[in-house]
């Protein structure tokens, strides 16, 4: 059996934090996830789908606008979408517990390479 120092999911999310270095790209995703989850929330609330189709187009336009225009790289998702979806709320969360910034790279957390 062979041992790895790092999980794959941790490769994959290092990689996916990487990409996101911008501010203004990090920021983007959060208001994305944000509009993906409102929709969530309205499409139980409400019983439709179109609030949740509503806020997943909006979230993948405000990634799509961060990494286009402002990190000036592909989306992961083109390449791995179901990893980095979970890597995005995985993202989310660390922003939400003050792990990562939307300020300052500076301000981040050390995380484990």
């Amino acid at each position: 059996m062979v041992k790895t120092d790092k999980p794959v999911k941790e490769g994959f999310y290092n990689f996916y934090l990487d990409e996101h270095q911008n501010m203004a790209c990090r920021r983007l995703h959060f208001a994305g996830s944000s509009f993906g989850l409102l929709g969530l929330a309205k499409s139980v609330k409400t019983r439709s789908p179109k609030p949740l189709i509503k806020g997943i187009a909006a979230g993948y336009a405000c990634a799509w606008v961060g990494h286009f225009f402002f990190e000036k790289n592909k989306p992961a998702s083109f390449k791995s979408p179901l990893k980095s979806f979970a890597s995005d709320f995985r993202m989310y969360g660390d922003v939400l517990r003050g792990n990562l910034s939307l300020k300052d790279r500076k301000l981040d957390k050390p995380r484990q390479k």
